[in-house]
């Protein structure tokens, strides 16, 4: 039977998350961080985070029967932390067409930062827009659009009903747009007003219509624990 219930995760808050912020906080332009994005690790509080995730997934664990999950490394901790005692979990497909956008020249800058070193990149981003913008070595929304195409052109005929995916707001917004059917306006008026938080929980269902949203970035489960609820946009305008 194919893939019909998806729970689509965002991993807890990481150390770049925090970096960012605290970057725009600043007015700073760069972000101040000295390792590359595939290596980021969850913040304290992120820990927190995929451990009360922990509660909700142990508690759904009978229903699931795949785990798919980002290479990332904040990816991959969130569901092992919150995973840590269930054996499927450790069976979990890690498919690099899951990773995060690459933001090429742009990586590790603000919006600021962008303006100032980069104001010719900043000047088409305006002209072609956040969906259509690829910054030079990096990946327009677009482009994380095809490669997340190609994974479920894959993926979702695999025999495994209830699946849970663990990557990014990006490609979690990105995979609205592709099961949604949404085109480029759409998607871009719900960005605008919605946010993927932290380790928060979005469902999509399959049924004789296509696939429907259920619901988006549910984090019942992390105020119930006493974790904190972070929303970090990442890449708004970058």
């Amino acid at each position: 039977m194919a893939v019909t219930r998806l729970w689509l995760i965002r991993h807890g808050e990481s150390e770049g998350n925090v970096a960012a912020s605290e970057a725009d906080r600043t007015g700073s332009p760069v972000i101040a961080l000295d390792i590359r994005d595939a290596d980021v690790e969850l913040s304290p509080t992120g820990r927190d985070q995929a451990e009360a995730l922990g509660t909700w997934l142990r508690s759904v664990a009978s229903d699931v029967d795949e785990y798919w999950v980002s290479p990332y490394r904040r990816a991959r901790q969130t569901l092992a932390i919150a995973l840590d005692d269930v054996p499927t979990a450790s069976q979990a497909l890690v498919d690099e067409r899951l990773r995060d956008r690459e933001l090429g020249i742009l990586d590790l800058l603000t919006w600021q930062g962008v303006q100032e070193l980069h104001p010719e990149e900043a000047a088409r981003r305006r002209h072609l827009g956040k969906f259509f913008h690829r910054p030079p070595g990096g990946e327009s929304w677009a482009d994380v659009a095809l490669r997340l195409r190609s994974f479920f052109r894959d993926a979702l005929e695999r025999p495994a009903p209830t699946v849970v995916v663990v990557a990014h707001d990006a490609v979690i917004m990105l995979i609205l747009y592709i099961l949604l059917n949404l085109d480029e306006a759409k998607l871009l008026a719900f960005a605008a007003s919605h946010t993927v938080r932290n380790a928060s929980v979005t469902e999509l269902v399959h049924n004789d219509e296509g696939w429907k949203l259920v619901t988006f970035s549910a984090v019942d489960h992390l105020e119930s624990q006493g974790a904190d609820v972070t929303v970090h946009s990442g890449e708004d305008d970058v």
